[in-house]
């Protein structure tokens, strides 16, 4: 099963940084606007997003980052811890949408995770991934030496056995980010606690959640670090990939869905989608110029009944589709290929049965996002569509975390971008090194 280890990570010296640890991380990387790298490099010269997404033309900024990390450690902004821990990070939050929801805390921890193979069903991914973002983090990690980023794994715990030894901790830093979510981070120490949070994880796989592009990546640079050090120990830090690590039986996780906005294609026809749909979804209309509460208040309580999609047209017109009691997938031309896991998942049917079989969308062209953006604020994207942005916008329902790793332990994979899990965990809280000769701790 899983192996995870306690880390010795690069932090930042808090007591450098005028504007706390908020003025220094950042969100993953893949989720930043370029006027919101504007924003967080202005915030403080030492915020991590110089790192992650360096400044320079080409593979230059490749080099800048190294050299800034470099200088960084050189100063003393970036300090070793000397005792391996775990750390513990806790995120408080009121998940958006109002609806009177209350606070909710999910706590997770970071630590280092073996690296190994999806051939190993020991870490399990649960979508597709795509070539350009992987080719950017190798060269990132190539350059720097350094794992910057965290993935976010889940783990089964559903008896909650890991609380406790997760319960102590030092306190190290708290801080508020402009999403309104308020992060807390302490460091778990003490041989005992350490060795039943690693015997406890140890029981269980991984389900990746968020990061696997920066995982496959770990996965190949590891490969090429090993093949040009064949004599590295079996714990040499390259081998290991910094994760932050969640209970996957917690009630309280937060999922929610990435839309579909479709554009550019050469001709497209809503009468046409609304009546090929038929064959396969049952179709309700709903009132012309719906908004998006009313759409996905509509949406959920048809995906409590069977899977379902909500298509918006530029005109106003909305429909939802709910997958057909006596709708035979295994003979669709395109569902009928996809394993029995799959067939029934919302972003399945919609990638499969709709975009590629109604549309003429191909894997391809999805993978390449030649027709597609991948919206979270559906009341942005409507009104996009409808100021005359794009051919047709999908309102997605979130896909249930159990489905998620039905499908990941069945070993498929759904489309990319199925999943959303919130909060996005900040990077900068701790820097793994990637050094050959270096061993990570032990218990």
């Amino acid at each position: 099963m899983a192996e995870i280890a306690p880390l010795t990570p690069l932090r930042y010296d808090l007591a450098r940084l005028p504007g706390g640890l908020a003025s220094v991380v950042s969100p993953p990387y893949d989720v930043i606007s370029p006027a919101e790298r504007s924003a967080l490099a202005a915030r403080d010269p030492h915020n991590v997003v110089r790192l992650i997404l360096p400044e320079g033309d080409g593979d230059t900024k490749y080099a800048r980052a190294a050299a800034i990390l470099a200088q960084w450690r050189s100063d003393g902004v970036l300090v070793r811890d000397s005792e391996p821990s775990f750390y513990r990070f806790d995120q408080t939050f009121t998940p958006p949408g109002g609806g009177g929801q209350r606070a909710i805390t999910r706590r997770g921890f970071l630590a280092l995770v073996k690296l190994a193979p999806f051939a190993d069903r020991v870490v399990l991914p649960h979508e597709r991934t795509l070539s350009g973002p992987k080719e950017d983090r190798l060269k990132l990690f190539r350059a720097t030496g350094t794992n910057l980023s965290p993935g976010f794994m889940l783990y089964r715990d559903p008896r909650r056995e890991l609380d406790g030894p997760l319960s102590d901790g030092e306190p190290l830093a708290e801080m508020d980010t402009p999403d309104g979510v308020h992060h807390a981070l302490a460091r778990v120490r003490g041989d005992s606690a350490l060795r039943a949070i690693v015997e406890g994880v140890a029981r269980s796989t991984l389900l990746i959640a968020d990061g696997h592009h920066r995982y496959e990546t770990a996965v190949r640079y590891a490969d090429e670090v090993s093949a040009a050090h064949p004599g590295a120990p079996l714990r040499a830090e390259h081998r290991f990939f910094l994760t932050f690590l969640v209970n996957g039986d917690d009630p309280h996780l937060v999922v929610f869905p990435t839309h579909r906005h479709v554009h550019s294609l050469a001709s497209f026809s809503f009468d046409d989608l609304l009546r090929q749909a038929r064959d396969t979804f049952v179709v309700a209309e709903l009132s012309r110029g719906a908004e998006s509460d009313e759409i996905l208040g509509a949406l959920r309580t048809a995906g409590d009944r069977a899977p379902s999609v909500a298509a918006a047209a530029a005109d106003g017109r909305v429909i939802v589709l709910t997958l057909r009691d006596d709708a035979h997938l295994g003979e669709h031309p395109t569902l009928g290929p996809k394993p029995k896991v799959l067939r029934t998942t919302d972003v399945t049917l919609l990638h499969a049965g709709i975009l590629e079989h109604i549309l003429g969308i191909t894997p391809q062209a999805q993978a390449a996002k030649t027709n597609l953006y991948y919206p979270q604020d559906a009341k942005a994207a409507l009104a996009a569509l409808r100021n005359g942005s794009g051919n047709v916008l999908f309102l997605m329902n979130a896909t249930p975390v159990a489905q998620v790793r039905e499908v990941a332990e069945a070993g498929e994979v759904m489309p990319q971008k199925s999943t959303f899990f919130y909060p996005k965990v900040p990077t900068g809280l701790a820097i793994h090194t990637l050094d050959p000769a270096r061993l990570v701790g032990s218990v």
